[in-house]
């Protein structure tokens, strides 16, 4: 009994390491939003770490997944931009700010808030889970849009089949976007998909937060970039009705 409690420790031990070793993994590799972001963020409402920028409600509601290990506040700039011209906008938070963890973040809210139109959007790691929410639900009608900040979407996020309307911005300078990929995912958007390249933009870009590892050096700064992502997912959704 004394050798098998012995082990039952050592196990016990080895779990704890392995979770501890993996907490400060995360949190060493989580990019925090940059003061501009923060103070962006301070406008929106604060529910359970989702954060929500209220536009009209005559417009579809906006549901955003966050990039891999990207805080949700890092968007909060553009997001702030486009609920200021008629769309609210909803930044989710998943568990350990990996979208993998909670691709039916969007669903809950949507029950809970009772939306009854809405895009879906994400960057990153996030447009592929967006992209995955929007696929097991081609057949909502409340489902108008889904845009891709430097992401696409996978096999089991396809979405050629999808008649409504599907945008894709990218940056000039992204060296984290896997482009051999993004190409070959082509085939799983629609044929009217609508994509526009950023120049001088690059993968952190799109959010605020600072450098990413492996990224380009944008050559535009982080503001301008923002207007540009902001302005881009305005006129787009502009020609979406509710």
């Amino acid at each position: 009994m004394k050798k098998w409690k012995k082990i039952s420790i050592y196990i016990g031990i080895f779990i704890i390491a392995v979770f501890g070793a993996g907490f400060f993994y995360v949190q060493a590799s989580t990019y925090h939003p940059t003061a501009d972001a923060v103070e962006a963020s301070k406008t929106a409402e604060k529910e359970q770490d989702v954060l929500f920028f209220e536009g009209s409600s005559e417009n579809p509601t906006i549901l955003f997944y966050q990039g891999a290990f990207v805080e949700n506040a890092s968007y909060s700039i553009w997001a702030e931009q486009v609920a200021a011209a008629g769309f609210s906008v909803y930044l989710l938070r998943e568990p350990l700010n990996l979208a993998v963890l909670g691709q039916n973040a969007a669903g809950k809210l949507i029950e809970e808030k009772q939306i009854q139109s809405y895009i879906i959007g994400g960057h990153s790691l996030g447009g592929v889970m967006g992209s995955r929410f929007a696929h097991d639900h081609l057949e909502d009608q409340a489902l108008k849009g889904v845009f891709f900040l430097a992401s696409y979407p996978d096999e089991k996020g396809s979405l050629a089949d999808f008649e409504g309307s599907v945008l894709s911005i990218t940056g000039e300078n992204d060296d984290v976007l896997n482009k051999e990929k993004f190409i070959e995912a082509k085939s799983y958007l629609p044929n009217d998909t609508q994509f526009v390249d950023i120049p001088g933009g690059n993968h952190a870009g799109f959010g605020s937060y600072g450098r990413q590892k492996g990224d380009g050096q944008a050559t535009i700064s982080n503001e301008k970039q923002q207007k540009l992502v902001s302005d881009t997912i305005i006129q787009w959704a502009s020609q979406l009705s509710v």
